[in-house]
């Protein structure tokens, strides 16, 4: 493939990649021939809150281990997500407690839509509540998802939005919480406990000067305004939100991607191949915000379950998702069994473990997932006793009409020719390398 050919592969793309810009492109092969503008988060001091938020994100003794700290599940220098290969961390006084789901990121959460279910409401419409709205998803023909139509998917009565892979928190500072009191994370016990340390650790008068003395005679708000502090150390600091991949940059026409990589690009946003994008949309927003690559939604992706988790061991015990063990809330809303939220995309090649039970280890294995799943699923399930293939064998028999058979390259049957070749997914790998953070620009 030449020069010429790569730009022009770069100009098919364009509708894939952006809006036009008015900056003039160069004309070198792999460029964005129709460079946009991103708006990137304001970079500034951190603010005495976040500068608190920082201390606690990293005090291990607020771990019952003392050895377990926010940080050390979040790596700074693992794009805030695990630093391990395992399927899930370890917690607990000892560190020997397996954690129940795969540690996501917590990079790019400051545009975390709060958890609903369907569209986005405008501030003037009838407010209706998660029971009816269900209801009506019952009912409700379901858009099909691909990458060259995210706007109507958007209108499927699905859940959306929220933190962790189930939703169940809304904002950072409720986020951060769960792990802190969790006996299988951080343990710290109970809010009293949590709260004695805090008055006893190094940066205990930096509450006093933040909130007046009076803050550590109450336990709850003690606790309460750290996790604030928390939250708003992730939403200050820049590494949180860079925005500095080479996708990024190729964006503005300030990179260039290979041969292989623009040929992912393509196959990521193919309905007829890969067709990544109807979940993890690639576009910049209308106002030049980066893409996030995820649509915020729930889907049911039928994975196949983890042996290497303790949990499954018992053979009655399945995670739901969005209908449990976690949240309750909605749980008698069994067509969203099974469902776990879409993840972002961005530093996705610097993980080690993918998907909410970390089954597979590589982005090699998640690409045939996709691939074989429904046109030969001997490939990435396992066979029973009898010999017969295990499909879905991580979601009990009921409620394996829940998983997505409709959004390409699901709509496939056994037998059928799968969408990609191995070539297609060693590109869209090398594509999914440019969503890495940390790239240098060439201008």
């Amino acid at each position: 493939m030449n020069g010429r050919t790569l730009w022009l592969l770069g100009a098919g793309l364009l509708c894939m990649a952006g809006a036009v810009a008015a900056v003039e492109t160069q004309g070198l092969p792999g460029t964005n021939p129709n460079p946009v503008q991103l708006r990137r988060p304001p970079v500034a001091p951190l603010s005495a809150m976040a500068q608190l938020g920082q201390k606690i994100f990293f005090d291990a003794s607020l771990s019952s281990s003392g050895a377990l700290s926010c940080a050390s599940c979040h790596s700074p220098d693992h794009a805030y997500g695990p630093p391990n290969d395992g399927p899930v961390m370890l917690g607990g006084p000892a560190q020997s407690r397996q954690g129940t789901r795969a540690v996501p990121g917590l990079t790019y959460l400051e545009r975390q839509p709060n958890f609903s279910i369907g569209p986005e409401k405008d501030e003037d419409d009838n407010v209706v509540d998660f029971a009816q709205l269900a209801a009506l998803g019952q009912q409700a023909p379901r858009a099909k998802k691909v990458a060259t139509g995210t706007a109507a998917s958007a209108v499927n009565i699905v859940p959306q939005g929220g933190l962790f892979w189930d939703g169940r928190a809304d904002t950072l500072q409720d986020q951060a919480i769960f792990p802190l009191l969790d006996p299988n994370e951080m343990d710290g016990g109970s809010i009293e406990i949590v709260a004695q340390k805090l008055r006893q650790a190094s940066y205990a008068p930096r509450f006093a000067e933040l909130f007046g003395a009076g803050v550590f005679d109450n336990t709850r708000l003690l606790v309460a305004e750290a996790m604030f502090a928390v939250a708003r150390y992730q939403v200050e600091e820049p590494s949180f939100h860079p925005y500095t991949s080479k996708f990024d940059y190729w964006l503005e026409g300030r990179a260039r991607l290979n041969e292989s990589e623009l040929r992912g690009l393509q196959l990521f946003n193919d309905p007829d191949k890969a067709n990544c994008g109807g979940c993890h949309t690639s576009q910049p927003t209308r106002d030049g915000l980066p893409p996030l690559f995820t649509d915020h939604q729930y889907e049911a992706l039928g994975a196949p379950r983890n042996a290497a988790l303790a949990g499954n061991r018992d053979p009655d015990h399945f995670d739901l998702g969005v209908c449990g063990p976690y949240r309750t809330d909605i749980a008698e809303q069994t067509q969203y069994c099974g469902m776990f939220l879409t993840p972002t995309l961005r530093n996705a090649a610097t993980r080690r473990v993918f998907f909410h039970n970390g089954v597979f280890t590589s982005l090699e294995q998640v690409l045939d997932f996709y691939n074989f799943r429904d046109t030969n699923p001997e490939k990435v399930f396992p066979r029973g006793a009898d010999g017969t293939v295990r499909k879905y064998d991580d979601l009990p028999e009921k409620y394996h009409g829940n998983v997505d058979v409709s959004d390409p390259p699901f709509e496939r049957h056994l037998g059928d020719t799968p969408a990609m070749t191995a070539q297609d997914e060693a590109d869209i790998i090398a594509f999914l390398k440019t969503l890495t953070d940390g790239y240098q620009p060439e201008r």
